[in-house]
């Protein structure tokens, strides 16, 4: 088993369990205890669980921010899903936004063929996007955050304070019913507001394995977008948990 795979299953494990020990993950996942402690020590880094003397559990509140090098390994299949969902919203003509992120990344692979105005943080996404003439892409400029290789800061807000778009995209790094979406900086958090505010409408593009988590900087209740897209990967308590905000979201 990938371990990207792994990683899944241990953190849809542990929302299922809340706390486990080295030996039911054994058991669970069918790997030995040395390949369970390392993901685990993995895990612990990216700030997803949080190992205790009685085992393991979630991290439910996250201080950083992952890679992108980092994220790549993580829900690649639920991030598809999830894109090919999002490109249904887009027709040709529009000004989109898109986010920073891998799962925006992924939408951009699934609207390269649509003749667009695309306006993004994301170098990664900007670049790609520069080879295709149907699409006009705009980047946001100023000071670039390394973790995400993508724009923030002033000189970005300006712009999009500047700017009113059709539909953006927004990525988040955590996101709870209670908590809403949350982000580790400021700055990061600032741009989202900014995104969702200059929008005619804001769609929330968010794999099942950043839900149920925190961080320090709130950006919106989850309410305040138009529409949330996720992947099947939650569990009957969280999906209960949504129910009010069910007419939102589609699940892929």
């Amino acid at each position: 088993m990938k371990k990207q795979h792994r990683y899944k299953e241990i953190v849809d494990y542990l929302k299922d369990t809340s706390l486990a020990t080295v030996d039911e993950l054994v058991n669970k996942i069918d790997v030995s205890p040395a390949t369970i402690r390392r993901d685990l020590i993995d895990l612990e880094q990216q700030g997803a669980v949080r190992r205790t003397h009685g085992g393991v559990t979630l991290n439910n509140f996250v201080a950083k921010q992952l890679t992108v090098q980092e994220k790549n390994t993580l829900y690649t299949e639920e991030k598809q899903r999830i894109a090919k969902a999002a490109a249904e919203c887009v027709t040709a003509g529009k000004t989109i936004i898109l986010d920073a992120g891998t799962t925006t990344m992924e939408i951009a692979k699934n609207i390269s063929h649509i003749p667009l105005r695309v306006i993004t943080p994301d170098l990664r996404i900007a670049l790609f996007l520069s080879q295709f003439k149907q699409i006009q892409v705009t980047t946001l400029g100023g000071e670039i955050d390394s973790s995400s290789q993508s724009c923030v800061g002033e000189h970005a807000r300006q712009l999009l304070n500047s700017i009113y778009t059709d539909l953006a995209f927004i990525s988040c790094n955590f996101w709870s019913m209670k908590h809403g979406v949350s982000t580790p900086t400021e700055a990061k958090k600032a741009l989202k507001v900014d995104m969702i505010n200059c929008s005619e409408k804001s769609i929330l593009v968010a794999d099942s394995g950043k839900y149920n988590a925190f961080s320090l900087f709130k950006v919106d209740d989850l309410d305040a977008f138009h529409e949330i897209i996720t992947d099947d990967g939650m569990n009957e308590e969280d999906i209960e948990a949504l129910a009010p905000l069910a007419e939102k979201f589609k699940i892929v």
